[in-house]
């Protein structure tokens, strides 16, 4: 495929720290090639800014290979931008055209306040999993593929579960704000493997409790989570969570 270079508005969100009231400014951002990422797309923005004596933009950003989920903005009203099943690191400029003008901007919730710019603080999401997305047993070395029979059903549903990367683009779609997308990927593939069944009485209701503690709000079922999830994470395991979150509060 052949690249072309494009010129481009980038409304983007500016605020100095958590205490600031917040801002749009634009910028012009010339010659982008099609072929650039758009993280390189905002790196070469920044170095304009430089260049002009201006403060660049702050962003979050790490491997740039789809792993981390850091690199999360809400572009032109889409989590992760207009593109699907990837995080903002792998969007390309090609999905954009010249003239156009991209609005980014932070995720918006309660749970995630703004530190800088674009950089929100997702530390909530690390409190939720100390709640209990861990197992307590010594695992020691790496044990033999078949000393713990798992079915391969359970198998490829925990591992599609464990690909939730934890960007909080399900949080930043959702209309309530809520994170149960994440919480029930990290239960869900927990409660399908034997090595999850020692914390399973409490797992769910103490994340979930966290969760709520947290200001996230309650899940109302409209699919947005997993339409825009750069890992495609599925609401069926929301539906394991509560069996879980039931099954706890019984046994209690």
């Amino acid at each position: 495929m052949s690249e072309k270079s494009i010129n481009i508005k980038v409304k983007v969100w500016r605020q100095s720290d958590a205490k600031d009231k917040g801002r749009f400014e634009t910028y012009d951002v010339s010659n982008v090639s099609t072929g650039s990422s758009f993280l390189e797309m905002m790196d070469a923005m920044n170095e304009d800014l430089v260049n002009s004596g201006k403060e660049p933009v702050a962003f979050d950003h790490d491997c740039r290979e789809g792993i981390c989920g850091m690199c999360s903005m809400y572009i032109n009203g889409r989590a992760h931008g207009p593109d699907t099943l990837i995080p903002t690191c792998q969007l390309h400029m090609r999905k954009f055209t010249d003239g156009q003008t991209i609005t980014v901007e932070p995720w918006r919730s309660k749970g995630f306040p703004v530190i800088k710019d674009l950089i929100v603080d997702r530390t909530a999401f690390d409190k939720i999993l100390h709640a209990g997305g861990f197992i307590s047993i010594n695992t020691g070395n790496a044990p033999d593929a078949n000393a713990i029979p798992v079915n391969k059903v359970d198998s490829d549903l925990a591992m599609d579960a464990a690909a939730c990367i934890g960007c909080g683009a399900c949080v930043a779609t959702c209309k309530n704000s809520s994170a149960l997308l994440f919480v029930s990927a990290k239960v869900s593939h927990l409660a399908l493997l034997p090595q999850g069944k020692i914390e399973a009485a409490r797992r769910a209701k103490a994340m979930v409790a966290v969760m709520d503690d947290l200001g996230f709000g309650s899940c109302s079922n409209t699919g947005a989570c997993e339409m825009e999830c750069p890992k495609g994470i599925s609401l069926s395991n929301i539906a394991r969570l509560n069996r879980e979150y039931l099954v706890a509060n019984v046994v209690d």
